[in-house]
């Protein structure tokens, strides 16, 4: 099984020419990457290939979400496309989930994916879960469930926010990735749970997906530098 990094670079960008310009002109070739479905759906394998070829570690963020042998079926397909990390939505269920990690170990020519299981997105909130999922149990206990099933489905580790990431850590074994990343005084946006990397580390946060913070900033390398010595008191290197 591949291994999971430590701070993914959200590459929330249009088109995969904006997405390497960027990576080359700050300075950030080989750092891990998360492609996610705006990216992927525009320019499909093509993409990954080229920042395989860059060496960077691929976070592939599709959230599969289907019946489960057409999950199966395309993490049979991504297996191929030999990126490290990839996901689907607990909320699929037990056989959903076992699906997708048989899928994957038949499509695996070598290492298999770190398979993550997705319990509630960051844009979720209390409110939500309530009136629109109708959901009466408390959003913590929603995520514990989800995780709780997951780890007995066989997934590697579940993307929670970092608010849950210390209530997963205690009630299960499973790794935990976590995005809603923000620098102090930074922008949530869309997202409603969100935490700065060192309040991350605090809780438990195995890795983490950091977008805005490191895209929007004036020095984007130092951004992931500093990002990533505030997560796991690393010493800071500078990209050449």
């Amino acid at each position: 099984m591949s291994q999971l990094k430590t701070v993914y670079f959200a590459l929330d960008f249009e088109t995969g020419i904006e997405a390497v310009q960027f990576l080359k002109k700050h300075r950030l070739e080989g750092i891990p990457v998360k492609v996610g479905m705006e990216l992927f759906y525009r320019e499909g394998a093509e993409v990954i290939n080229q920042l395989k070829q860059q060496g960077h570690d691929i976070f592939l963020d599709l959230k599969l979400h289907d019946i489960p042998e057409t999950v199966r079926r395309s993490m049979r397909n991504i297996a191929k496309l030999e990126v490290d990390v990839v996901n689907v939505h607990a909320q699929g269920g037990k056989t959903m989930m076992r699906a997708a990690k048989e899928g994957l170990e038949e499509g695996a020519q070598g290492k298999r994916p770190v398979l993550l299981a997705v319990t509630m997105l960051t844009s979720s909130d209390q409110t939500m879960v309530e009136e629109e999922l109708l959901l009466s149990h408390k959003l913590p206990e929603v995520v514990r469930h989800f995780a709780e099933i997951a780890e007995k489905s066989g997934m590697d580790g579940v993307v929670c926010s970092v608010e849950e990431a210390e209530l997963v850590k205690t009630h299960t074994n499973l790794l935990t990735l976590t995005p809603g990343i923000r620098l102090n005084g930074g922008e949530t946006h869309d997202q409603k749970r969100v935490a700065t990397p060192e309040v991350a580390n605090e809780k438990g946060s195995d890795a983490i997906v950091v977008g805005r913070a490191i895209r929007e900033a004036d020095d984007p390398a130092a951004a992931y530098e500093q990002i990533k010595e505030a997560f796991h008191n690393e010493e800071p290197t500078t990209h050449q």
